[in-house]
């Protein structure tokens, strides 16, 4: 995936939050401004080490989010980064953004 999903960049030019809790693991998430995904991708070295991902935010700890080239949503380990230990936490934008507890 070479773009965000345009779904991101629509939520986060709106109103809805930016962090906050989720009803599944990881459990809390901050979402990164776009204009800094790219900077913050190359400081993780992500095409490095977790090729056909690119983070769009955080757990608040020590997860990645990530959309793979499909768009959907992962966690990967910031350290040991690595596409095998990525957990699927939404099948899409929209799922993940209806598991943002409110």
């Amino acid at each position: 995936m070479t773009s965000l999903p345009s779904k991101y960049m629509e939520y986060f030019a709106g109103t809805g939050p930016k962090e906050g809790s989720l009803a599944v693991d990881p459990g809390w998430f901050q979402l990164w401004a776009p204009d800094e995904i790219v900077g913050l991708n190359e400081s993780y070295k992500v095409s490095e080490y977790a090729v056909g991902f690119v983070g769009f935010g955080s757990s608040g700890g020590g997860e990645m989010l990530a959309f793979d080239q499909l768009a959907r949503v992962f966690m990967l380990p910031f350290v040991g980064m690595s596409p095998q230990y990525a957990r699927l936490v939404a099948e899409s934008w929209d799922e993940f953004v209806a598991k943002i507890e409110k």
